[in-house]
């Protein structure tokens, strides 16, 4: 495993404060962390204001879909187009690209997945649950990799989530 992450360019022995690798934070946990928040957070909106606006959870899944789809696509380019990784260390801008752009999908994903239930009011409530976990996964992160306090980066994300949340119920329920 040591002798593939040197020849993936994750050798480096410089440790963060968290005790981890820096190049592995630069160049795998930040991107997927940055996919992760983006993912789980941006499709929100579009999600629970179909929910919401057309009480079809079928439809809302697509809308979730496409979002999740879309924002993976957007996230990846953007990750990999905003610089080769030579004056930021950050690593080849393709690895970054696709660790982005899958922490995005899987972020956009998962709190879709619940409107394949055919029941749309049950698919909320389970989909606002799988948001939770979502947020508390990204605060993990951030408190394990980044040196964070755990609830203070709980504050930050639920916040956060919860504006989107809201901005989606209210353009939904209009």
């Amino acid at each position: 495993m040591r002798a593939l992450l040197e020849r993936l360019g994750f050798g480096g022995r410089e440790l963060t404060a968290s005790g981890h690798s820096k190049d592995f934070v630069l160049r795998v946990v930040q991107p997927g962390l940055i996919g992760l928040m983006d993912g789980s957070v941006s499709t929100l909106a579009p999600l629970f204001a179909t929910a919401f606006a057309t009480r079809d959870a079928w439809v809302t899944f697509l809308v979730g879909l496409a979002a999740a789809v879309g924002a993976a696509i957007s996230m990846g380019f953007s990750e990999g187009l905003s610089d080769d990784g030579s004056l930021t260390g950050r690593g080849h801008p393709f690895l970054r690209g696709v660790i982005t752009g899958g922490a995005t999908f899987v972020g956009g994903i998962l709190h879709t997945l619940p409107f394949l239930i055919p029941h749309v009011g049950l698919a909320i409530y389970v989909a606002f649950a799988v948001v939770g976990v979502e947020l508390l996964a990204i605060a993990f992160i951030r408190y394990r990799y980044f040196s964070m306090s755990f609830w203070m980066s709980v504050v930050q994300v639920i916040i956060g989530g919860s504006l989107v949340f809201a901005a989606g119920v209210l353009i939904g329920s209009a």
